[in-house]
């Protein structure tokens, strides 16, 4: 089960989002009855959790909160459904970032969302072949998605 809220004043298609969310975890070989939650909020409440949860200030783009530590399964041996956790979106963050990077506030959204989802597969990006590996993946999941969806 996908749950996607938005909490701000941002245009935010949630139907696309649980639709990538579906679309990543069948990829990453996730049973269906997995639980992921994607929460977008404002950036007083970004900076909120932020603060609390990685000793840093002012918001951030997003934040991941795993709960049953689920990895990525096979075609012959899905994971098993459990509670993935939480994904915490900050809109405001993310269209400053896409103007940056030349792009759309969504695709930027999108593009955080499949970044949260690995990082609740356990993906990580401190070392570089680990960046490497997550930022390939996340690349080709996200382009793919936009594909089949064109």
């Amino acid at each position: 089960m996908i749950d996607v809220n938005n909490e701000t004043d941002a245009q935010v298609d949630e139907i696309e989002f649980a639709e990538l969310a579906t679309y990543v975890l069948r990829e990453m070989h996730v049973a269906d009855g997995a639980e992921l939650a994607i929460l977008f909020v404002d950036e007083a409440a970004m900076e909120q959790l932020h603060i609390q949860w990685m000793d840093e200030p002012g918001p951030t783009d997003v934040l991941s909160f795993p709960m049953d530590e689920l990895r990525p399964g096979t075609e012959d041996a899905p994971t098993p459904a459990g509670l993935l956790g939480d994904i915490v979106v900050c809109p405001t963050v993310a269209a400053r970032q896409a103007t940056a990077a030349g792009h759309t506030a969504e695709e930027e959204m999108l593009l955080l969302t499949t970044h949260g989802i690995l990082h609740l597969l356990g993906y990580d990006h401190a070392e570089p072949d680990e960046e490497k590996e997550m930022f390939a993946l996340q690349r080709r999941l996200l382009l793919t998605f936009l594909a089949d969806r064109a």
